[in-house]
Formats: structure tokens, C-alpha cells, sequence
């Protein structure tokens, strides 16, 4: 039986009850911001560097990261929150999953989760977000973005900003404005879901503005891993 648990756990089937317990993550109701972004993106990297500065303040602010857990944006992200959170008690969060190549969880995770689907990882990171920030990315950063906006199109999650950093977005802005939505198939108050942000700091004054609001006790509005049953 013991080792049947232990396989369980190494799979990430079972939650483990020490400071990777989730259910205790999600009750300390702290504030997270989500970054999705490229496993593909390099140290040395300008990208690189702006999600690594975000993260920063977002540490020094006391606010819990989510990430993938893996290298890139994520390590990025979790990097510089570790640099960041030396004076908080903020968790780096990473939820990893298993790929044919396998993807380590970065150094600078402090809470790990693994998972062997992708739509449960997705349904967690739904749990756990507050704000979603979006940095260049490729299939998986997009299947991570239009999944947030759909929930929150449908009402299935609450309605959290959702941030595009960086040029790479103004395109598909671009082109969502002037083709399906000018064709009905959404409408501008799906569109208007969606931030543009030029560099981190712009991100990072979206971000203070819902920490203020999430401060204030206007979270027991809508918190999502109330609202987000799956």
C-alpha cells in the first residue's frame, strides 16, 4: 500500500501534505498573478529579462507567481520572484507537466505540482489566478490565453485581467478587432476582457490596480477557486 502511495504522489495523482498541499495554498487567499510565456525563450534574452524584472516587483509586493514551473518565461518568472520575495512570504508557484522530452521544474519553484493532462494544469491554473499575464509564446501560450478568455467569456471563471505583454500581441489584437469581432462572432465587451501591455511596467500597473481592489475586500466578490468548480 505504501508504495502504490508513493507512485501516486510521483505522478502528481495524490497531493502531497506538506508545503506543496494545495488545498493550503489556496486557503491562505493570497493574491496570484499567472505569467504564461515560451519554454523556448533563452537567458540573455530581452523577453527574458522584462518577465524576470515583473516578477521581481510582483515578489516585492507579496504577491504569489504561477507559473509552469519550466524553463524560459517560466524560469524567468520564478527567478525573479525568488529575487524579489526575500522580504515576503509570497509562493513561487510551478505546475508542470509531463512531455515526451522531459521539462524539469526550474530551480527557483518553491511549490511544485506535476500533471499528465494538459486540461487538469489548465483547470488549475484557473484555480489559482487573479491576473493572467501573457508573454511571447507559441501553441501553449496560446492555448493558455484563449482558455482563460473563454471561461471568462462564459462565466465559468471570474473576471480577471488578462494581460498581452509586448508587440508580439498587437497583431492578433489587431485582427480579432477587424475580422471576428467585426464579423459577430464576439463582442466588444469580450474584446475589452483583453489588456495590451507595451513593457512590464505597464503590466505591473494593471496589476496593482486589482491588488488594490483584491486588498480592499473586493476579492470576496469573486474568487475563482469558489466560482471554478471542475
Amino acid at each position: 500500500m505504501k508504495k502504490k502511495n508513493e507512485e501516486k504522489s510521483k505522478r502528481g495523482i495524490k497531493r502531497p501534505k506538506d508545503a506543496n498541499d494545495f488545498k493550503r495554498i489556496l486557503s491562505d487567499k493570497h493574491f496570484r498573478v499567472t505569467i504564461f510565456g515560451s519554454a523556448r525563450i533563452k537567458r540573455g534574452d530581452k523577453r527574458y529579462k522584462d518577465i524576470q524584472s515583473l516578477a521581481k516587483m510582483i515578489g516585492e509586493r507579496g504577491i504569489d507567481i504561477v507559473t509552469g514551473g519550466g524553463p524560459g518565461i517560466m524560469e524567468a518568472a520564478n527567478k525573479g520572484h525568488k529575487e524579489g520575495n526575500k522580504k515576503t512570504i509570497a509562493h513561487s508557484i510551478g505546475l508542470g507537466i509531463k512531455l515526451p522530452h522531459e521539462q524539469n521544474f526550474n530551480t527557483s519553484v518553491s511549490v511544485k505540482k506535476e500533471f499528465n493532462i494538459f486540461s487538469n494544469r489548465l483547470d488549475n491554473f484557473m484555480l489559482l489566478s487573479n491576473v493572467v499575464v501573457v508573454a511571447p509564446g507559441g501553441v501553449g501560450t496560446m492555448l493558455e490565453l484563449f482558455y482563460t478568455w473563454q471561461l471568462m467569456q462564459v462565466n465559468h471563471i471570474c473576471h480577471i485581467p488578462i494581460i498581452l505583454l509586448g508587440d508580439m500581441w498587437k497583431g492578433l489584437l489587431k485582427w480579432l478587432k477587424e475580422d471576428p469581432m467585426k464579423k459577430k462572432f464576439f463582442e466588444i465587451k469580450d474584446y475589452d476582457m483583453l489588456y495590451y501591455a507595451k513593457d512590464y511596467k505597464d503590466a505591473i500597473n494593471v496589476i496593482d490596480k486589482a491588488h488594490v481592489k483584491f486588498m480592499k475586500g473586493d476579492e470576496e466578490e469573486c474568487l475563482n477557486y469558489k466560482k471554478y468548480q471542475f
